[in-house]
């Protein structure tokens, strides 16, 4: 259940594993939150949301408009008790452990996504330049670096740089160079289109004999003896020895049908894609401030950022689209003719923990795994997780979830 990059990844894993496999979505392949995601894919720049200098910025969340990250409080249950977890989440040692355990999954994530990239050579705007952190003080440049420390011992190739090598490495950042105290430099990091992965992987799965039932929507589940027996729609019920729910943050309404509870909530972002000039960066650059990230893919460069707190709002408000044009043009100056840029927006399904949620509730039906939660990391961590999902499949008795894969938040009915 679920087209996007989780649910299209996980689906051609299970089919190579000898599966057959249909799925379900109630629009089409890549049409929600993979759609125009920030296409950068960071394997080793995975640090959760849920950080310790969340409390510091918590009066610019909750009361400033300009804010790149969002808390907008709604008479929304699901809302507040999201929240109360995540605040209970930006713990150091917290952070320390979701980092340990994204770095791993975002590994074998890597390690399928170039398999598939050598073994069926898809069309996707893939390149592998790096990527820049950019900080703009000594303050957050110094908290970076004890970051870095931590993933340095992990493993992760990273190292800090300064301004001028900056520019050494990504020359578009010339007319920014005054503005960066520094930065953290990945030569490892790749990006690409994620919704050209997305009708790649579609048409492999065609190929192969996948059904697909697109643009029909999944009203519930059917249970018999303590295991899900078929998923209702409105052309009918489909049946099926085991089910998968990739649906993003419309897992979370599934779930509640059965009564179960899983702590996943829409965290709203935007992008905005134009046409590239020279002036554009090749690198991938993030700017920390801003919490903005800046991916070349093919012609053209993505422009993406913010995290809004807001429940399921898609609209794009113009203010919103001209903060990411104004950010594109402060670092890059005329990089692209941002008149004719293509505006987004799209809900990223977030864990209060970062981790996202791999396999069957406690509670519910052994045959009924989640794949969801990734947050901004989807594109990352989905080829990973979709391995961790087949893996749960081949092994019946062990599909609950697991510490190594999934937020710690304690379930509830």
């Amino acid at each position: 259940m679920g087209a996007g990059i989780a649910g299209l990844a996980a689906a051609w894993q299970l089919q190579c594993e000898g599966h057959d496999v249909t799925i379900i979505d109630r629009s089409g392949a890549g049409a929600g939150a993979s759609g125009a995601n920030g296409a950068q894919l960071s394997y080793a720049y995975v640090q959760p949301l849920a950080d310790p200098a969340i409390w510091a910025q918590l009066p610019k969340l909750l009361f400033s408009r300009s804010s790149p990250l969002t808390l907008r409080p709604r008479w929304d249950f699901d809302q507040w008790r999201w929240g109360a977890s995540f605040l209970a989440a930006c713990r150091a040692r917290v952070s320390h452990q979701s980092t340990m355990q994204l770095l791993a999954l975002a590994a074998d994530s890597r390690r399928s996504f170039e398999k598939l990239l050598t073994e069926q050579a898809i069309e996707c705007d893939f390149s592998a330049t790096g990527k820049l952190v950019l900080y703009q003080d000594e303050g957050s440049f110094a908290h970076a670096r004890r970051q870095l420390a931590l993933q340095q011992s992990l493993g992760v190739q990273q190292r800090a740089a300064s301004a001028a090598e900056c520019v050494e490495i990504e020359p578009a950042l010339a007319g920014y160079r005054r503005n960066i105290a520094g930065a953290i430099y990945t030569p490892g990091e790749c990006a690409a289109d994620c919704y050209k992965v997305c009708l790649e992987l579609l048409r492999l799965l065609r190929a192969r004999g996948c059904h697909t039932i697109f643009d029909t929507e999944v009203s519930g589940l059917v249970t018999r003896g303590g295991r899900v027996a078929a998923v209702s729609t409105a052309a009918g019920l489909l049946q099926a020895d085991a089910f998968v729910v990739a649906l993003g943050s419309a897992s979370a309404k599934l779930a509640r049908s059965q009564g179960l509870y899983l702590p996943v909530y829409p965290l709203k972002g935007y992008s905005l894609t134009v046409a590239a000039n020279d002036r554009a960066p090749r690198v991938n650059v993030t700017d920390a401030s801003r919490k903005v990230v800046f991916a070349r893919i093919g012609q053209r460069l993505r422009v993406a950022g913010m995290a809004e707190l807001v429940g399921d709002d898609l609209s794009i408000p113009a203010s919103r689209t001209r903060s990411l044009v104004e950010a594109a043009q402060h670092l890059f100056g005329d990089c692209g003719d941002m008149s004719r840029c293509e505006p987004w927006a799209g809900l990223r399904p977030a864990t209060p923990t970062g981790l996202p949620i791999i396999g069957a509730h406690p509670k519910g039906p052994p045959n009924l795994l989640f794949n969801t939660g990734h947050g901004a990391l989807g594109f990352t961590l989905a080829f990973g997780s979709a391995q961790r999902v087949a893996a749960l499949l081949r092994a019946p008795r062990s599909r609950a979830l697991t510490p190594a894969a999934v937020t710690p938040v304690p379930y509830s009915a």
